[in-house]
């Protein structure tokens, strides 16, 4: 019986280890929706597993790229060929960071969102029964893509599951498309972007369908771990050189009742209330 559901699937495993062996050595471990999510929204773990024998990164790919933008070179490209490109170009950035491992689950990003949802809650599951990370990086719930908060909802789903065998450390929700600038300092997890610069521009250049086709992700993801290590603290001096902020969500895997909505709202609350706060001080 295949580990994954979907036939098209994708499991890409780094030197000559076996899966259960790469799976039972991973201490980092990141799930996004999209090829490139990943290393632009999980860059800390693959930092801290790069050139090291004691820690390793995985990480799962849930869509199959297909519905990808395509402008400039790849205007042309069918989705068949999208997806195989995007595959491509994923698996080069796993070998390129030194991933144990790298899983693309095959799922459109309908499926994902409808009829398939409870397959890949199933595939997650599957993976986070072999596995014991201290470290997982999911998108976080208030991005502002659907297939984003998609994929959340499914990993919510997955490691609650398995909670009775597992929870990591850190469970920690990412940005992507909708900073966390916003989030309450005291809310805000700092994950240090600044070590090995070289290896994550050189992984950001991996993923050139998509910015050979207009969308600087690459700029647009440095300059916002720039921006954020230097407007976090508006008197003291820079503590990082680059910083992505994440949200903890492991409250969301230890309590079953808290929903996705109820969580995030109490996030965005809190904002208000620092808001009103303030105005109300200097009004």
């Amino acid at each position: 019986m295949s580990l994954l559901a979907k036939p098209g699937s994708d499991i890409w495993i780094r030197d000559s280890h076996s899966l259960d062996d790469a799976l039972a050595r991973t201490t980092h471990l990141a799930i996004g929706a999209h090829q490139d999510d990943l290393e632009f929204m999980a860059y800390e773990g693959i930092a801290a597993c790069y050139e090291r024998e004691d820690r390793w990164f995985a990480g799962v790919t849930i869509t199959d790229g297909r519905g990808s933008s395509r402008l400039g070179p790849y205007a042309d490209y069918t989705d068949e060929q999208m997806r195989e490109k995007r595959r491509q170009e994923q698996r080069e950035a796993a070998e390129m960071g030194q991933y144990t491992a790298q899983f693309q689950l095959d799922y459109s990003s309908s499926e994902v969102k409808g009829e398939k949802r409870s397959s890949v809650v199933a595939d997650l599951k599957a993976l986070l029964e072999r596995m014991r990370p201290e470290t997982v990086y999911l998108h976080q719930p208030a991005d502002k893509h659907d297939s984003h908060v998609a994929v959340l909802s499914c990993c919510v789903d997955a490691l609650r599951s398995v909670a009775d065998f597992h929870i990591p450390n850190r469970i920690i929700g990412c940005e992507v498309w909708r900073g966390l600038d916003w989030l309450a300092d005291a809310d805000k997890i700092a994950m240090d972007c600044g070590a090995y610069p070289e290896l994550s521009s050189r992984l950001a250049a991996t993923f050139d369908s998509q910015i050979a086709g207009g969308k600087r992700y690459d700029l647009a993801t440095l300059g916002r771990w720039q921006a954020n290590a230097t407007f976090f603290d508006s008197h003291g001096s820079d503590q990082f050189e680059r910083v992505a902020w994440g949200m903890d969500l492991k409250p969301l895997i230890e309590d079953s009742s808290l929903s996705l909505e109820s969580f995030v709202t109490m996030k965005v609350q809190t904002l208000v209330e620092d808001v009103r706060e303030r105005t109300r001080r200097f009004s």
